[in-house]
């Protein structure tokens, strides 16, 4: 690995024992009780202690989120396309979905647990809602900036309107459409645990971390929500490499720096 790979595993890596070691030292040493606020070591135990459970429960929450990621980027998508290809639908769509965007999850769930009931149908739309609007947008908005240039030069040659969005519109737009896919992951499997909390879920990290607080366990919590941070990043890292294949252009490292 490269310098410059090292320092970008290594910085935060680095960063996140610092921040570890001083939350030990600060429950240790500053009198903060444990079954209030419990230190790393603890929190360390209770992910040994509920490995197997945790494990059951993650498998729930990256189901939901798997499906809900998939399905909210290929409606995202489709909305853009519309909004892109017809200015009346831009005019009307776009505000309505910067608005239904700032509405949270934890207002969301209930409402569809009424309408779906309990399974998995509220937390998979909570996870569409979250992915679907930033992707829409980004996407909206790369598909409406194409290079003018470009086009007119691939309508000269011939190229049909599917051809001018395959081999212009959507590889200029990718960069664009990912940055907002990988916006919303980062944020999608919280949002599942969310809704698992709301919405009377059999299973899930949510409900694991339900569980813990009605039992007064907040290293259990805290376990749980290590879980939420570590697989949030793992879908990021994902998305990312899944970017960086498909985007091999937009991607600084296949530009190196010039030595010093």
């Amino acid at each position: 690995m490269s310098r410059r790979g090292v320092a970008r595993v290594g910085a935060p890596v680095g960063l996140v024992a610092v921040l570890t070691g001083v939350w030990e030292l600060w429950v240790r040493l500053g009198g903060v009780d444990p079954a209030v606020f419990p230190a790393p070591s603890a929190v360390a135990r209770a992910l040994a202690s509920q490995a197997t459970a945790l494990v059951g429960h993650a498998g729930t929450t990256l189901a939901e989120t798997g499906i809900g990621l998939v399905l909210g980027i290929l409606m995202g998508l489709g909305v853009a396309a519309l909004i892109a290809g017809w200015p009346l639908a831009r005019d009307g769509l776009e505000p309505l979905l910067v608005g239904l965007q700032t509405i949270p999850a934890v207002v969301l769930a209930p409402i569809l647990v009424l309408v779906l009931g309990f399974g998995w149908g509220p937390r998979i739309v909570v996870v569409i809602g979250v992915v679907f609007f930033p992707v829409a947008i980004a996407a909206a908005g790369a598909f409406t900036t194409t290079d003018r240039a470009r086009l007119e030069l691939v309508r000269a040659f011939g190229a049909t309107p599917w051809q001018v969005f395959r081999t212009v519109v959507l590889p200029g737009s990718l960069p664009a459409i990912f940055d907002g896919i990988r916006i919303s992951a980062a944020y999608a499997l919280g949002s599942a645990a969310v809704a698992e909390q709301i919405g009377g879920a059999q299973s899930g990290i949510g409900l694991f971390i339900s569980r813990a607080q009605r039992n007064f366990r907040p290293d259990y919590v805290l376990a749980g929500v290590v879980v939420i941070a570590a697989l949030s990043l793992v879908i990021y890292a994902l998305v990312g490499t899944v970017a960086h294949l498909l985007t091999p252009w937009n991607d600084t490292r296949t530009h190196p720096e010039p030595p010093a």
